[in-house]
Order: structure tokens, then sequence, then C-alpha cells
């Protein structure tokens, strides 16, 4: 069984090698909502990856990774499931509000368990299918994490965001056929590499944005 030493200077080590600065309150917090995970996973089906010290990569770095492109005050993370990446990315940011959404209710009750358990004011856990979300503020970001493919993410995320806004989608490898067809008024506006320590395999992150006129 993994110590929670272990775990800690894993996660400090990640942090570190990601270029983060997130105080020791905040790395405890993500560490409590991680031993949540482990703890529902059994019951609720959360993750396909059954071992802590691979969610801690996989799942906690890999989100924590979005941190330096996370500029807006309001964000909306679609098809969070487990709360990835909304609930590191909320642990890290205090300040800005995010609206977790999923459609499938058990995975939204472990996050309502995980808001309550941890204090996070500043998440609202939301059952709902993206498309049929009506925000209740101006939303400057909408993400996703292993979601969709980008046509699909696109459409059913365009309603939530005016001409300021944008769409950030985490993928595997460079999705040049999914590029290729973006629906018409999109355009990408950046892409980023990303090197997650533990995570093996290409990673990138895809800024999408409503082009103007």
């Amino acid at each position: 069984m993994t110590s929670a030493s272990h775990l800690a200077d894993m996660l400090e080590a990640g942090i570190g090698q990601l270029g983060l600065a997130i105080s020791a309150p905040r790395q405890q917090l993500l560490l409590d909502y991680l031993a949540l995970l482990d703890k529902w996973n059994a019951a609720y089906n959360l993750s396909g990856i059954k071992n802590i010290d691979q969610m801690l990569p996989y799942h906690l770095l890999d989100s924590l990774a979005l941190v330096p492109y996370i500029d807006g005050q309001v964000m909306v993370d679609v098809g969070t499931g487990a709360g990835l990446p909304g609930i590191p990315l909320a642990i890290c940011y205090p300040e800005k509000r995010f609206f977790l959404l999923d459609s499938n209710g058990k995975k939204t009750r472990f996050l309502f368990q995980v808001k309550t358990e941890l204090g996070l004011d500043n998440v609202q856990p939301v059952h709902a299918r993206v498309e049929n979300f009506q925000s209740p503020e101006q939303i400057d970001i909408v993400l996703c994490r292993a979601f969709a493919a980008l046509d699909r993410f696109v459409a059913f995320s365009a309603d939530l965001i005016n001409q300021s806004g944008k769409l950030l989608a985490m993928k595997g490898q460079f999705p040049d056929a999914e590029i290729a067809v973006l629906p018409p008024g999109f355009t990408v506006t950046g892409t980023r590499e990303l090197t997650v320590p533990g995570v093996e395999g290409s990673r990138h992150l895809i800024e999408i944005r409503p082009q103007p006129g």
C-alpha cells in the first residue's frame, strides 16, 4: 500500500517539474481529493486506473499541466467525469469559479461529496449534458479532457462563450484530422505540447476561439 508521505513527495516533485508554485495547504487538498477518488472508485467506477500511484500523474499532474493557461474567472469543465481537470484547477484557483458538467449521476454525486468534504465553495457540479446546460453567468473558458472529438466539442460548447471566450481541449496525439474539420466560425489560436511527469505518450493542449465577425 502506498504511503501518504510517498504520494506527497510524488506530488511535490511533479509540481516542481511542471514549474508550478502551489502552496502546501493546496497540495494537501489535492492529495485529499486523490484519496477520495481512490476510495470511491471501486463502487462508482470513476477511473479505469485502479492504482493510486498511477492516478497521481495521469489524473492530478495531467490536470495541473493546465494551470498556466487558466486566465479567465468562470470556467466550465464539460464531461468532467470524476472532476478532471476541474477539481485540481479549482483547488489551485480558489478565487475562480468552476462549473463541472457530467451526464452521469454517479459521477456528479461524487463531485458533490468532494465539494462538501474539501470545502470547495468555488465548484458547482452540474448533472447535465453540455448541450442542455444554461449558464447563469458569462463563461470565459470551456475545458475538456478526453471528452469528444474537437468538432463535437466545439458544436456542443459554442453557445456557452461569446467572442472573448475560448475553448481548451486536452488531447493525446496532435489532432490534425480533428482540426481540419472544425465547424465554421471557429479557429485554432494556439497549441501547446505538454510534458507531464510520469505520463507516457504525447499530450497536447488545443486553444480554439470564435473567429471575429
